[in-house]
């Protein structure tokens, strides 16, 4: 072949080898232009269980942090499992989501989104969740400092060093941390928001379903729909799906939260104070088996009950403690103190033997919060000291350290009925006018009586109301709502009979104690107490 004929081959060989090659290219180029193109990464944050210590949060943080600094990440779909938790971490994740979606698309995918959960939530551009996903929850759990017992050998160097909060005040700081958590649903869903305030702030749960049609989420989907929506947002057609993980850990760590602290794995209250002792607040969703016995108290006091003798005392007046009464001398201090300048000795006595004895020279029987049923023969002894002229005190507060399940009203209304009076089942609420929090009602109408003469506002703390026939003392406002009958009405929380000597009945214990009893005009019902226990007529 001639030298001619051979550079003929090989040119024919480059071209044809050329050809393909350009064919080739083009065909990858129309099929898959993403190997041209820059990488383009749309991350994944996960969220799951509870947000509780510092390593929970940070580990989230460190992920919208590399999602925030990595260029090649577009877009960002944050998958939600959490019922919230410790109120600052929450909000650090929620203030950090939306610097990241300055810079680019944040989509939630939510399974449950609870408290918390939904307040992280909130911040992403739009929200898919699940048919049947739990949603909302807003609202605020806060557990309140108790009463510093002070020593000798630790100092503190002012009264609220240890304790943190003005326990009175406490009500307001949850008010206000709910706000904040109100305030970011409101702002970041806008228009979207089907619901007013009032219903946003009771805290209900809702299914996906219905959280669509009020505007707590934009759409129902799966976590697929979610990562589309996300890429159109970041104008991406191409992309890599990753996990943004913890880059700055030697360790490979997802970005969830620790795998044991499912949604499931439900915290209890007495668990929450050993990891954030009290006080503390959460947008935390706790269901009802997660809270303790004695869920309101922390640091809590050494309530022991000591039975004084009576035998020089003039005219006492007993604190029966005999029928396992959840009270003590800490309820009644300030009674006890008043009734001491008047001459008056306030008894607590143990054994109801001991109480018949002293039930002639008394002038008042105290009976508040037991968890043992009063026998037929009791209440007759009762019903005879009250016709002598002497003043009865029923006592009742539907919150957890005055009840035992599952006794609750049962030992209390079994003397009140004998006297025509019944305790209500659940607690009264005011959302519209309320004293730091929707359970601390104002009272502002009340019946001329010995006991509650000259009121002219007082607050209760967490009250049930009494059903009697004609005794109604004092009145709640037409605008407060009962727990268990979930309707407006006019509640009557307090109840004075005054037909043969005076039996008078209280739905809350919480007014008589300080600071509480300082709130308006609470000491003045106290002082007509003391007065009614310390004038009687005999009959």
């Amino acid at each position: 072949m001639s030298s001619l004929s051979i550079r003929k081959v090989i040119v024919v060989t480059i071209l044809v080898l050329s050809g393909l090659l350009l064919t080739a290219l083009g065909y990858s180029y129309l099929r898959a232009p993403e190997i041209l193109a820059p990488r383009n990464l749309l991350g994944v944050i996960r969220i799951e269980g509870s947000v509780l210590d510092a390593e929970d949060a940070e580990i989230v943080i460190s992920a919208i942090n590399e999602a925030i600094t990595n260029s090649s990440i577009k877009a960002i779909v944050v998958r939600i499992d959490s019922p919230g938790g410790y109120a600052d971490l929450v909000e650090q994740i929620y203030m950090d989501l939306l610097e990241l979606k300055k810079s680019k698309p944040v989509v939630a995918s939510i399974t449950s989104a609870l408290s918390g959960g939904y307040y992280i939530a909130v911040a992403a551009d739009y929200l898919y969740a699940l048919p049947t996903s739990l949603i909302g929850n807003v609202g605020v759990i806060g557990v309140a400092p108790g009463t510093l017992i002070p020593s000798e050998d630790l100092i503190e160097t002012g009264a609220l060093k240890v304790i943190g909060f003005n326990r009175l005040l406490f009500p307001f700081n949850i008010s206000r941390a709910l706000e904040n958590f109100a305030s970011a649903v409101e702002n970041n869903r806008g228009d979207k928001l089907k619901i007013g305030p009032k219903e946003l702030r009771r805290g209900g749960i809702y299914l996906g379903v219905e959280a669509l049609k009020i505007g707590l989420i934009d759409e129902l989907g799966s976590f697929q729909k979610a990562v589309e929506t996300a890429a159109e947002m970041a104008n991406i057609k191409y992309y890599e799906i990753v996990e943004v993980k913890r880059y700055n850990s030697s360790e490979t760590q997802s970005s969830s939260t620790k795998g044991s602290n499912t949604r499931l794995d439900w915290i209890s209250v007495d668990a929450l104070n050993m990891i954030n002792p009290p006080p503390a607040i959460y947008y935390l969703y706790l269901p009802s088996l997660a809270l303790s016995e004695n869920t309101g108290r922390l640091l809590t006091l050494n309530n022991s009950i000591s039975v004084i003798s009576v035998t020089n005392a003039s005219s006492p007046v007993i604190v029966d403690l005999s029928h396992g009464n959840l009270v003590s001398e800490w309820e009644f201090d300030v009674l006890a103190a008043e009734l001491a300048k008047r001459g008056l000795s306030l008894v607590f006595l143990s054994s109801w033997d001991d109480v018949v004895l002293t039930l002639d020279k008394a002038s008042g029987l105290i009976v508040a919060a037991p968890t043992k049923p009063y026998t037929m023969d009791e209440i007759l002894q009762i019903k005879r000291f009250v016709e002598k002229g002497r003043t009865l005190l029923l006592f009742f507060d539907p919150s957890a350290e005055y009840q035992k399940i599952p006794e609750l009203l049962g030992p209390i209304n079994s003397i009140a009925n004998g006297f025509g009076i019944s305790f209500a089942k659940g607690y009264l609420y005011n959302e519209d006018e309320n004293y730091g929090l929707y359970r601390n009602i104002y009272i502002k109408d009340f019946e001329n009586t010995s006991l509650t003469r000259d009121l002219k506002t007082i607050v209760l703390f967490t009250a049930t109301h009494i059903h009697s026939l004609g005794s109604q003392a004092a009145w709640s406002s037409s605008t407060t709502y009962s727990s268990t009958a979930e309707k407006a009405g006019i509640y009557a929380p307090i109840v004075v009979a005054e037909d043969w000597g005076t039996v008078a009945a209280f739905g809350d214990i919480t007014f008589m104690m300080e600071p509480f009893c300082y709130v308006e005009d609470n000491y003045k019902l106290v002082l007509n107490i003391v007065s009614k226990l310390t004038v009687y007529e005999p009959r």
